[in-house]
């Protein structure tokens, strides 16, 4: 009796539709894939941990990372590896939370202003608030002269553009005006600060000006 031979093995037959619909899939999980890529245009910058005020040094450490798409505003905020080693100064004030702009990071080695602390004659507009900037006025008075005197001399720019730190009222000070004066501490650039304590040595009477004032004051 003759053994059967071997049987024959089964071809696999490569179904051409199968291959096509893989390729397909593939394809279009690539293309979802570049497209989502292609769209997520976050990048990191830093955001204030606390609040910042002018003056302050600060350092990566002190700030935290953000992950936020700018729509193309990316120069306009402080990124990640813009900050040197040795740290930054704040020049303008920067909420918690918001993201530092790049107008508010001054140069450590090139730090060109200072905090002065000005006794202002009068009551301070109520549009000045910390991080305002103001143009800082003075008046020189006659010996024992009142601000309203004929004799005052000629009103002058002291500094302009200064940053406003803080404001201080103080009703226990009468102004020559009859109204409560202010105090004010603001940022000024360290070449016009002679000419500041000059003018406070010689007693002139001091005022602050907004530079710009917000949309819809009147």
């Amino acid at each position: 009796m003759n053994e059967p031979g071997p049987s024959p093995r089964r071809r696999f037959a490569l179904d051409v539709r199968l291959v096509i619909g893989l390729l397909l899939v593939a394809a279009s999980v690539a293309a979802v894939t570049l497209l989502v890529g292609a769209a997520d245009t976050r990048v990191v910058v830093y955001a204030a941990g606390e609040s910042l005020a002018p003056g302050d040094r600060v350092d990566a450490g002190d700030l935290v990372e953000r992950s936020v798409a700018l729509d193309g505003a990316e120069e306009l905020y402080l990124g990640v590896g813009d900050i040197p080693d040795d740290g930054i100064v704040v020049a303008q004030p920067v909420a918690a939370g918001q993201l530092v702009p790049v107008s508010a990071a001054g140069s450590v080695d090139g730090q060109r202003a200072t905090s002065l602390v000005l006794q202002l004659a009068g009551p301070v507009s109520t549009v000045v608030e910390t991080g305002s900037l103001v143009d800082v006025w003075s008046v020189a008075l006659p010996e024992g002269g009142a601000l309203d005197d004929t004799q005052a001399g000629t009103p002058v720019v002291l500094v302009s553009q200064a940053t406003v730190v803080r404001v201080l009222e103080d009703e226990t000070l009468i102004a020559g005006s009859g109204g409560a004066a202010s105090t004010v501490e603001v940022l000024v650039p360290r070449t016009r600060v002679a000419r500041l304590l000059q003018a406070i040595a010689q007693g002139d009477a001091l005022a602050v000006v907004p530079s710009g004032l917000p949309l819809g004051s009147s």
